[in-house]
């Protein structure tokens, strides 16, 4: 696992120092920046595993605010990240304040590299010792499926398929809305395989610059390109042995899309520059928003490569269409983001119930976690109403005519929404629903239904 990601990032002004530090790291995947704005550039892009920082960065670098302040977003934008302040002779005093504020050491000036060089090993190990333990016990905690609530009957066709295909080696293609939880998905579909043990490794083809993209998926060889001074690997091999999500395919550059057809029927790979064929294990799924048969007949996707990437298709339906979840999925989200901001939200108010339900939610999951992630800061009182959510109004959709159809959808619908205002009590939902106990196990029979799953009502403290 160590070899996965080596990467250093080194922060500092001073070129005659940086070019002795790029030498002493040369066995790292090292990246440098001059100033903050350009440290936490890097810090985005590439998240390195170690950052090595000069607390004396410009404009002012005889002083330590600067320096300080790209430790403080550091911390914040990557918390796991292991970052070594380097200050000073006898600045003892700023490098007890870099501690303080999350700096994991702190290595005092004039560089001596083998210690340095000792300090970033053992900053490096520990991390990746974290990083095991974060993914075992996201193991023992996590449920396959977790995040996905799927009370919905598409959600639960979706999660049954996701089932089924996850053990075996199908490529399989994720369709769905932007912020319908395709990548959710798509990990479920890693941890419900025999390659649950191995990297997921994620890389969204919308994203990166064309001329970048290749490079980053295949990997390229030293001095493929003015810049690239080392041999890097590449987010497939990176994947080797665990499984590989390509996200937004529907976006990748023609040109390169002949390369990821001979890589998925092949499963070899060249990296850039290079010429030795490397072959690769690797479990492929895909997610686009796009519909890839209109893009065929546009001209901006190859239909070999569609039909390559579609051994299995699963189609996401978006958040409007899930209108038995939407409430569930709004109270799990509620009682993460509450336990997060320490706020003591019980739930949702009457009003603020009838807006979930109500709303087209045009931005589907990831809108709804937006809108609650604002009302848990925004709610003055023990339950968060619709002003809070910033949304009103019913949206009225044509529906089928066929009236056999329309009763049972209506009656499964009224049901679920009975079942998830209730908590799943069974006499309370069978209330609002103006039946008795027995009509309504019938009917649960019936659409072969459960009120397993609808949640226990929080309570406040």
């Amino acid at each position: 696992m160590g070899e996965l990601n080596r990467k250093l990032l080194i922060v500092e002004d001073d070129p005659g120092l940086l070019s002795q530090l790029k030498w002493c790291f040369e066995d790292y995947e090292v990246f440098t920046a001059e100033d903050r704005e350009s440290a936490i550039a890097e810090l985005r892009r590439h998240e390195p595993m170690v950052v090595l920082q000069d607390l004396g960065l410009p404009p002012t670098p005889d002083g330590v605010e600067e320096g300080l302040e790209t430790l403080e977003q550091t911390v914040r934008l990557a918390p796991a990240t292991k970052v070594i302040v380097v200050t000073g002779r006898g600045d003892q005093e700023n490098a007890l304040r870099a501690i303080a504020l999350g700096a994991y050491d702190f290595y005092q000036k004039p560089v001596d590299t083998d210690t340095l060089r000792l300090i970033v090993e053992r900053a490096f190990n520990i991390s990746e010792l974290e990083l095991e333990n974060r993914r075992l016990q996201s193991r023992v905690n996590e449920s396959p499926l977790h995040g996905i609530v799927a009370a919905s009957e598409g959600m639960l066709a979706v999660c049954r398929m996701i089932e089924k295909v996850a053990p075996t080696d199908v490529t399989a293609l994720l369709l769905g809305e932007s912020g319908t939880g395709k990548e959710l998905l798509a990990r479920a579909l890693h941890r419900l395989s025999p390659r649950a043990d191995k990297n997921f490794v994620a890389i969204n083809c919308a994203a990166i610059p064309e001329n970048l993209l290749e490079s980053e998926l295949f990997g390229h060889e030293k001095g493929a390109f003015t810049g690239a001074h080392k041999q890097t690997l590449g987010k497939v091999e990176h994947a080797d042995g665990g499984t590989l999500f390509l996200d937004e395919i529907g976006d990748m550059p023609m040109a390169l899309q002949a390369k990821m057809l001979r890589f998925l029927q092949e499963r070899v790979i060249e990296r850039v520059g290079g010429r030795e064929e490397i072959s690769v294990d690797v479990r492929v799924v895909c997610a686009t928003n796009r519909n890839p048969e209109e893009l065929i007949k546009e001209g901006a996707f190859r239909e070999d490569l569609y039909y390559r990437v579609s051994e299995i298709t699963v189609n996401i339906p978006p958040f409007r269409d899930r209108e038995e979840g939407r409430l569930i999925l709004a109270r799990h989200l509620l009682q993460d983001y509450s336990k997060a901001q320490s706020r003591a939200i019980n739930g949702f108010s009457d009003d603020a119930v009838q807006a979930i339900e109500s709303y087209s939610w045009p931005g589907n999951v990831r809108e709804l976690e937006n809108k609650i992630k604002g009302a848990v800061i925004m709610a003055d009182g023990k339950l968060v109403t619709a002003a809070d959510l910033g949304i009103a109004g019913e949206d009225v959709q044509e529906e089928s005519l066929n009236l056999r159809s329309v009763r049972q959808r209506a009656e499964s619908k009224a049901i679920r929404v009975a079942l998830t205002r209730s908590y799943g009590n069974i006499s309370k939902a069978a209330e609002l629903l103006g039946i008795t106990r027995p009509t309504l196990y019938d009917l649960l029979n019936k659409y072969n239904m459960s009120a397993e799953g609808y949640g226990k009502k929080a309570t406040g403290s």
